[in-house]
């Protein structure tokens, strides 16, 4: 199944997540950080943000994306520690076990409010969390321990709870040495509570542009891509591939929210200058509460691109605003070369908008991404697009442990980048610096260890390096294409019944180092 619900999903959720934390309260309510996903673009709050929490009023930590007429504003706070210099703080490990958190979304409970379709994988994330955890602990654990799998669910809409549940892991009980989110969920605000608040190291799926990380600093550490490297690669490609430059005019659409306008002031447009390249930049309203006024300013926004002569467009935006921003171009018979990436999945969430509803907007158009889009839900032989070294592995577990089709599923095969490959990844990740800390482990030694991994087996992507100053996994991006498969033809790979896909990425570009940000 090449159309993957994760990707929107979480991206969705993690929309949500910060807006919920963003959306209108009394005076006393807090100000979140913002990022990729975040909700709409606030202000720094005028003094220490608080919040009431479990009958008590807590301060929360300054601003990280907080945004005054496109400049950093001065209570940004400022950067972790070096690795080295990480607490040597063991809560969470015993003699014999180590306590980490593997915090799940309850997607069931959401579907009536958000509005999607259930996905037969989503419902096996805890079989896959216990699977995975249950072949380290069989195989001696970690250097003796055995993983205490303490899975939380949690309800991404509700703020309170999230930041509550934080606050347990980090300060109260249970005690937890590690945080491990293998799908997406914990996004924004709440990844910084348990780095840079709680101390506590932080496996995420979820990521943001490069400040996330040095505040977050020795704690936080990425299985997606910094989006910061990923938009200095979008330029690269672009420029190479005659998408931009010259005397075809780019334009820039940016959602207002402080994490998008991060991305553009920050980074994106110096990218640019670097480049001598200059844009048409157009803002819209990006928060989910905002629909109304989004929905009004999308035809304006394409209006005034398309008058200004532009041939190119880069989305800075969620998929709450790429919606009707391709319905404005739908309507006005305007279709620029879209260069789209996994900032914000835009490259994964346009392939469930064709063929209906945008596929003359959308068909053809080419991105990068880091994932390992192109390829098809099967173990067959990876040069033939099957799995590749980290999920045929994963598979192999999974499907000794489940070798039946689970009701309601189109095959046994597990989806390239669905949540058990997921959480795969993510577990066998922790598990491989946990044992280089060795049997001293603590947040120190930890910390040490994930800076040296480098060429892990990963599932979603390829390959996962780090280093001391490198706190995101990819290394590589491949360029993709969007293809409705309509005649059927072999750009898209035939599934494993024989049949055809209906819609594809197709691999346009082989894979390629990221530029360094």
């Amino acid at each position: 199944m090449q159309l993957r619900t994760i990707a929107v999903v979480v991206a969705t959720i993690a929309g949500l997540v910060v807006y919920v934390a963003r959306a209108p309260e009394p005076p006393a309510s807090p100000q979140p950080f913002g990022g990729v996903g975040s909700g709409k673009s606030l202000a720094p709050h005028p003094g220490p943000a608080t919040a009431r929490l479990a009958g008590r009023t807590v301060q929360l930590a300054a601003s990280v994306t907080g945004i005054v007429d496109g400049a950093r504003s001065a209570n940004t706070p400022p950067p972790g520690p070096p690795v080295n210099q990480a607490s040597t703080s063991a809560r969470g490990v015993t003699g014999s076990s180590i306590n980490v958190v593997f915090p799940v979304v309850n997607l069931q409970a959401l579907s009536s409010q958000l509005g999607f379709a259930g996905d037969v994988e989503f419902t096996e994330q805890t079989k896959a969390i216990k699977l995975f955890v249950k072949e380290i602990n069989d195989k001696g654990g970690i250097n003796g321990r055995k993983i205490n799998a303490i899975i939380a669910n949690y309800n991404p809409l509700d703020a309170a709870n999230m930041r509550s549940l934080c606050k347990d892991w980090t300060e109260g009980s249970p005690a937890a040495f590690a945080v491990v989110d293998g799908v997406g969920g914990w996004a924004g605000d709440n990844q910084l509570c348990i780095t840079q608040e709680g101390k506590t190291p932080l496996l995420a799926q979820w990521t943001s542009i490069s400040d996330y990380t040095k505040v977050g600093s020795p704690y936080l550490w990425w299985l997606g891509v910094d989006q910061s490297a990923l938009l200095a690669t979008l330029v690269q490609w672009g420029q190479s591939a005659g998408l931009i430059g010259g005397a075809d005019k780019l334009g820039i659409i940016a959602g207002d929210r402080a994490s998008d306008q991060l991305a553009l002031n920050s980074y994106l447009l110096p990218d640019l200058r670097k480049a001598g390249i200059t844009a048409e930049v157009q803002t819209i309203a990006a928060s989910p509460s905002q629909s109304a006024q989004t929905t009004a300013a999308a035809p304006l926004v394409i209006q005034k691109l398309r008058s200004a002569g532009v041939k190119s467009v880069i989305p800075l935006i969620p998929f709450n605003v790429f919606y009707p921003l391709l319905q404005a171009m739908t309507q006005q018979s305007y279709f620029p070369r879209l260069l789209l990436s996994d900032y914000e999945s835009s490259i994964t969430s346009a392939l469930g908008l064709i063929p209906v509803p945008y596929e003359k907007a959308l068909d053809g158009q080419e991105g990068i991404t880091t994932l390992t889009l192109g390829g098809i839900d099967d173990p067959r032989p990876e040069s033939e697009g099957g799995y590749n070294a980290g999920l045929r592995s994963c598979w192999t577990t999974w499907h000794k442990a489940y070798p039946k089709k689970p009701k309601g599923a189109s095959s046994a095969f597990l989806e390239e980048q669905g949540p058990v490959a997921g959480w795969c990844q993510a577990i066998r990740l922790f598990a491989t610096a946990a044992r280089a800390a060795g049997k001293n482990l603590n947040r120190r030694t930890f910390a040490q260890a994930m800076s040296k991994v480098t060429n892990f087996d990963g599932t979603w992507v390829n390959t996962l390096s780090y280093g001391p100053d490198k706190f995101y996994g990819p290394t590589q991006y491949q360029v993709v294409r969007i293809h409705n498969n309509d005649p059927p033809s072999s750009q898209c790979i035939v599934k494993s019944n024989g049949k055809p896909q209906g819609t594809c990425w197709v691999s346009e570009q082989k894979y390629q180092p990221l530029a360094t940000g």
